[in-house]
């Protein structure tokens, strides 16, 4: 091999692990070509990458300086796109754009460093928030690395294009692009796979899916100091700083951001540093204390980040200084630091802060109109950032968002007292995710395999558990193929079109001789807004926390009980706990309202912790129709469809419940007719065959709610279970589902009292009604209470009413009539 030879291997060798993200390894294959040729400038200029790459900046720029004095014609536009990179590295985002400018000139008949030098510019581009000539840049990028066969370059270019997407708001497409990346990264480069896991985080961060951002940089984290990444490890930190803070987590998320701010400077990147310095300050004012010296603080930063050419980070630092001064109490101050408009490279949550501040301004000032034009406008934002996202997931998370505007619309609302004022903020900001068409969960090969290996797996798990023998690596690989399934879902697009809020005239019409009781609560405190179609009355009532405790209290004796040959002493000690907690909920939650209720049907719209009463065991409620809505616009909207009598039902009793075949063969007898599925022909897929189009189910079987990863909440059935997962992907839903089983009835409620779980996957699917347990279920008595119930449907009984009457003849049954009825 000659000297050329060899300098040329150790340069592609260096090259070869710059771009696997291996910039150690680089550093070491440049330095030894440069022991042989010490004035090679290809060699200098990649290695002032590599060094760049590890945070030795000041090296690259000297590494540079030498190069630049042997240049020629041939590699000046090569110096050129290495000094715009280092520059953009450190902040100097103008000197940056120059060099880069002028490099692209150069290297025309240089395509593959073309395309690096363009993939560097677009990431510039992005930085400064022009969207538009990143996108421009990485299509030429992405358009040369096809041509040129450099499959990294194009996954570079296409993990670009997320970064784009994200910025524009495009979190389904942002996601799709980041996982497109990813794949080829796993194959040739994997010293990318943190760098693209922390713009996943920025992603899902964006989404309000704070828990899995974190997941995602707990794992950069950990890869980063392998590669000695150093500008991405600092982003790393500075983004999981800023999840703790959208997750409320104050110490922590300085704790982080000083980190960040401290390897920043290190690096000699004031650019950067400014950024994780304005989260640090937004941290301080969320705790609330020294608010004259975060306003001061934030003040100061936003007129750095504006002097640094970061418009989006300016404004939304200005908005702390805002913010901080009108909790002071000094309105100018605060105003001057409101701007007129957003610009038009403003961030979504920067918008959203800019219409807080505005009502926060209007509620100092009384202006309690402006608090609600501001707070709607904000909210209207947020239902068109919704819109973009096909995934219940995605669009049950992003309410988080604009969170603190529905607190601040509802609070003015509370404080007005109208009920139709009040009426209509607990319209806008509850349970939003209804009001979008539904879009069916990807079907693409890859997913139905891994549904189909987590069914066989949690059938397994279960199998396992029965037998007394857990499956814990049978159990790790399920929740592997839950979050990549979950994953796969986040890609799905939505098409935006969404219905409108009923009003408060229209639900008065519909509501006949039933009351509706819709709760609402903030800043600690209860309030039920009861509705007639005569009267409407806001009523004051106690603490949620009482509730939520009292709540919590009561399903633990529920569950106790159920099912269960206790010692007559311990059966009555448990017995009269539940009555005391009975009466505790009555005293909250209907002795106020009382006298409103008289004895008419009753729908209720919870609140928090509110989705989990069982209604029908409050002495108020036993005998009277009751049904749980999770807003007034579902209630109506379903309202509106009449539910089919019971015909052509489809009768499902699951494994291993000792009453579920008794259950389901009264039933069979009682209809005369239907489809029956009884053991081993109780499968997944023969269950969703005669369920898609039918208009009446009855499931005997057992039920799981999953709390921390929801959509997987199941019924057992024969060969594996019946997700809320499977719900989704149903073409049409049956109009009505009974589900005999323990707990499917709970919900996981997020921000904004969006709900998850089986039965909400099935209102979400469009059916009517179910009626589901809130706890465990005793399944022996639950046969009477099944047959007595369909015999009232077959009677012509709206199924609230139904449920009424039929758990009269065994009082503990915690079931619910959800949705309309």
């Amino acid at each position: 091999m000659t000297r050329l030879d060899r300098v040329s291997a150790l340069h592609r060798r260096g090259l070869n692990a710059l771009n696997r993200g291996r910039p150690l390894l680089a550093v070491r294959a440049f330095r030894d070509g440069l022991r042989i040729a010490p004035d090679d400038v290809r060699l200098l200029n990649s290695l002032a990458a590599a060094e760049a790459a590890l945070g030795n900046t000041g090296q690259g720029f000297l590494l540079l300086d030498r190069a630049d004095a042997l240049a020629t014609p041939a590699t000046k536009g090569l110096l050129l796109q290495q000094r715009g990179l280092l520059l953009v590295l450190v902040g100097r985002m103008d000197d940056a754009l120059v060099c880069l400018d002028r490099a692209i000139g150069l290297l025309r008949d240089d395509p593959t460093v073309l395309a690096r030098t363009l993939l560097n510019r677009a990431m510039l581009h992005q930085i400064a928030g022009r969207v538009r000539a990143a996108l421009g840049d990485l299509e030429r990028c992405e358009r040369l690395g096809r041509d040129l066969g450099l499959d990294r370059l194009v996954a570079k270019a296409i993990h670009g294009r997320g970064s784009c997407q994200l910025l524009a708001g495009n979190i389904p497409a942002a996601l799709r692009d980041f996982d497109q990346a990813r794949r080829v990264y796993e194959s040739h480069a994997d010293g990318m796979l943190p760098v693209v896991a922390v713009e996943r985080a920025r992603a899902l961060l964006a989404a309000g899916l704070h828990s899995d951002a974190a997941t995602e940089l707990d794992y950069a984290l950990d890869r980063f100091p392998r590669t000695r990444m150093d500008q991405e490890h600092a982003e790393a930190l500075l983004t999981r700083a800023q999840v703790a803070l959208a997750a409320d987590d104050l110490t922590t998320a300085k704790t982080w951001a000083s980190r960040a701010e401290t390897r920043f400077r290190r690096r000699g990147n004031e650019t950067w540093a400014a950024v994780a310095a304005a989260t640090k300050v937004r941290a301080e004012f969320g705790s609330g204390n020294r608010l004259g010296v975060v306003a001061a603080r934030a003040s100061a930063l936003a007129a750095r980040l504006a002097e640094l050419g970061l418009d989006n980070d300016a404004e939304a630092t200005g908005l702390v200084a805002a913010r901080a001064y009108l909790a002071r109490g000094r309105v100018d101050e605060a105003r001057g630091h409101i701007r007129p408009r957003s610009g038009p490279r403003s961030l979504l949550e920067t918008r959203l802060t800019r219409r807080l501040a505005l009502a926060e301004l209007s509620a100092v000032t009384g202006n309690s109109r402006a608090i609600f034009t501001h707070a709607r406008a904000g909210l209207a934002l947020l239902r068109d950032h919704r819109g973009r996202a096909g995934s219940l997931d995605l669009r049950t998370s992003t309410t988080s968002l604009g969170r603190e505007l529905a607190r601040a619309g509802l609070a003015a609302a509370l404080a007005n007292g109208s009920p139709p004022v009040v009426f209509g903020w607990l319209e806008r900001s509850r349970a939003q995710a209804f009001r979008f068409q539904q879009v069916r969960p990807p079907d693409d090969d890859d997913t139905i395999e891994a549904v189909a290996e987590l069914r066989q797996l949690a059938h397994q798990v279960r199998t396992a558990e029965l037998a007394g023998t857990p499956d814990a690596d049978a159990r790790r690989r399920c929740a592997q193929l839950e979050r990549a399934i979950r994953a796969r879902g986040w890609h799905a697009e939505g098409t935006g079109e969404h219905s409108a809020d009923a009003t408060f005239s229209q639900v008065r019409a519909a509501l006949g001789e039933t009351t509706m009781v819709s709760y609402a609560s903030g800043d600690g405190g209860l309030w039920a807004l009861v509705i007639t179609s005569a009267r409407a009355q806001l009523v004051p009532l106690g603490s949620l926390a009482t509730v939520s405790e009292s709540l919590a209290k009561l399903h633990s004796d529920l569950d106790a009980s159920c099912g269960r040959q206790l010692p007559a002493a311990l059966d009555r000690v448990i017995k009269a706990s539940i009555r005391r907690r009975l009466a505790a909920l009555t005293d909250d939650l209907i002795r106020p309202i009382r006298p409103l209720l008289g004895d008419s049907a009753v729908v209720i719209i919870p609140t928090s912790a509110l989705s989990a009463v069982p209604w029908g065991l409050l002495p108020d409620m036993a005998g009277r129709p009751v049904t749980v809505s999770p807003s007034a616009s579902t209630w109506l909207a379903g309202r509106g469809a009449e539910l089919a009598r019971p015909s052509g039902c489809l009768l499902v009793a699951g494994p291993d419940l000792a009453h579920a075949d008794d259950e389901v063969l009264r039933l069979a007898k009682i209809y005369g007719d239907g489809a029956v599925l009884l053991g081993a022909d109780a499968t997944v897929k023969s269950t969703l065959d005669a369920l898609d189009g039918c208009t009446t189910a009855h499931f005997a079987a057992h039920g799981h709610h999953e709390w921390e990863n929801v959509l997987f909440s199941r019924l057992d059935l024969s060969d594996g279970p019946l997700m809320a997962y499977d719900i989704h992907q149903l073409r049409s839903a049956p109009a009505h589902v009974v589900l005999s089983s323990c707990d499917v009835g709970q919900t996981v409620v997020r921000n904004g009292d969006e709900i998850l779980g089986f039965t909400a996957a099935l209102l979400y699917s469009g059916t009517k009604t179910v009626v589901s347990s809130v706890a465990s279920v005793d399944d022996d008595a639950a046969v009477d209470v099944m047959a007595a119930y369909h015999r009232g449907l077959l009677r012509g009984l709206r199924p609230a009413r139904a449920l009424a009457d039929a758990t009269l003849i065994q009082p503990l049954m915690p079931f619910v009539c959800f949705g309309s009825s």
